[in-house]
C-alpha cells in the first residue's frame, strides 16, 4: 500500500460518521455560516429613533444619527469577526494564524463602535495592530521557511509538507488554551 493509501485511510478511519460531538459542532458551523445574512440585516428590524426602549435594554445613540445606524455599524464588524473566528477555530492549514490579523482588526473596530466618543479611533487602529502583526507575520514566513528547508532536505511533495504541518482537530476550549 502507497503512503498516500495510507493516508488516504487514517483520515477515512478518522472521520467517523457517527461522531455527535463533530456532527453538533458542524452543525452548529453550517448554521452560523448560512445565518449570516440574517444576523447582518437584524439592523433593519431596529427604529430610526436617538434612544431605543425596549423591555429588556435600552439603546442611546450618541455618535451615530440614530440608533439603527449604531446598530448597522455594528453589524457590519460583527458579522465579518464572527466568519473570521469560525474560519479560525476550523481551519487544519499551517497559515491560519494569520486570520489573527483581520480579527485582531475587526475587534478594535467593534471597539470603536461601542466607544463611539473617539471619532479618530480607525485612523489609528492599524498602529495598535502592529504587536500583532509583528509576531504573526514573521511565525509564517520561520514556518514557511522551515517547509521549503523540508522540501529541499526531503523528496517530498509540497502536499506531503502541508499535511504534515495541518493541525490535528481539537475542541474548542483545547485551542483557547494553546494560545493562554
Amino acid at each position: 500500500m502507497s503512503k498516500q493509501q495510507q493516508t488516504s485511510t487514517s483520515l477515512k478511519l478518522s472521520q467517523d460518521p457517527t461522531d455527535k460531538k463533530g456532527l453538533i459542532v458542524g452543525s452548529i458551523v453550517a448554521t452560523l455560516i448560512a445565518a449570516s445574512p440574517y444576523l447582518f440585516y437584524i439592523y433593519r428590524s431596529v427604529p430610526e429613533v436617538q434612544v431605543w426602549d425596549t423591555s429588556f435594554f435600552t439603546i442611546e445613540s450618541t455618535y451615530y444619527a440614530d440608533v439603527n445606524t449604531l446598530v448597522w455599524a455594528f453589524m457590519v464588524k460583527l458579522v465579518p469577526l464572527i466568519l473570521l473566528l469560525l474560519w479560525f477555530f476550523t481551519c487544519r492549514h499551517w497559515w491560519y494564524h494569520a486570520l489573527l490579523v483581520p480579527i485582531a482588526m475587526y475587534c478594535w473596530q467593534i471597539f470603536g463602535v461601542i466607544n463611539d466618543e473617539s471619532q479618530f479611533l480607525d485612523e489609528l487602529g492599524l498602529i495598535y495592530l502592529l504587536p500583532v502583526m509583528a509576531v504573526i507575520i514573521p511565525s509564517i514566513y520561520l514556518i514557511r521557511a522551515q517547509m521549503f528547508n523540508k522540501i529541499n532536505i526531503a523528496d517530498k511533495s509540497m502536499e506531503e509538507l502541508e499535511e504534515e504541518f495541518k493541525i490535528k482537530p481539537k475542541s474548542f476550549l483545547e485551542k483557547i488554551s494553546d494560545y493562554f
